[in-house]
């Protein structure tokens, strides 16, 4: 491997946030990602949890002395359909149980039911519940808004509700991120100063398909600002290919 690849991998493993949001995850799983989140090359930024497993993770990965690591709650999870009321309740629970960042996933439903004033009101009030002890992300789940219109419009929304961070997708969708999807959201973020992160989800598993969506927020902005701080890549297949990569995990034994 190369010196600039294996920057690469090791800014790569830095930003990863690991996901564990299947309907069957059960506490021996969430204490495994919490275990792989510290490696031999050093922790990844983030897991992303359900969240009633936020006080787990919490708990674990301070265990493992590992206090670096964030713990990201996604609210209005999978279908993107909960209550004001219920979003924001999870939200609450999953702040007293320990989290660091309160993710919400897009109400798109209603925005495609032209119910745009439900949308503003949804993120607000996550919005006002993360106050400044939390990071606020707003997943797009772009493939399902699928016109770049409509996800351009989904990320001022988001912006404008005050969000942290711009998220692709929670990974439940078959289709990967697109160039074209991180484009958007990153002019979107430009359209700030760069002041909101980049969160590049969905079907990113190698390292390769890693470099070239880095390379776009790199470009974009400059190399310095690609720090976890302002990108994340989300997956937990990409970290085995990583650390393969890095030679710290033997190929065909993860």
């Amino acid at each position: 491997m190369s010196d600039d690849a294996e920057q690469l991998a090791l800014r790569a493993l830095e930003m990863l946030e690991l996901l564990a949001l299947n309907h069957d995850d059960s506490e021996e799983r969430i204490i495994n990602l919490c275990k792989r989140a510290l490696t031999p090359v050093g922790a990844v930024a983030a897991v992303c949890v359900a969240p009633r497993f936020v006080c787990l993770a919490r708990t674990a990965l301070d265990r493992l002395r590992a206090r670096q690591v964030r713990v990201v709650a996604q609210v209005n999870f999978p279908w993107a359909n909960d209550s004001v009321d219920m979003v924001v309740r999870e939200a609450r629970a999953a702040l007293v149980s320990g989290a660091d960042e309160i993710d919400v996933v897009y109400p798109f439903r209603t925005l495609l039911a032209g119910n745009a004033p439900l949308v503003t009101e949804l993120l607000a009030a996550c919005k006002a519940e993360c106050g400044s002890r939390a990071s606020f992300t707003v997943t797009l789940e772009a493939g399902e808004l699928r016109d770049p219109q409509l996800i351009r419009s989904a990320c001022r929304d988001a912006i404008a509700a005050g969000a942290d961070f711009l998220k692709s997708c929670t990974d439940r969708l078959v289709a990967p991120v697109s160039p074209q999807i991180v484009r958007i959201m990153l002019e979107s973020i430009a359209e700030t100063g760069g002041l909101v992160g980049c969160k590049i989800v969905g079907g990113v598993r190698t390292l390769n398909d890693a470099r070239p969506l880095m390379s776009l927020a790199s470009s974009r902005f400059s190399s310095a600002w690609c720090s976890p701080q302002r990108v994340r890549i989300g997956g937990s297949v990409l970290l085995d290919d990583l650390l393969v990569s890095l030679g710290v995990l033997e190929a065909g034994r993860y």
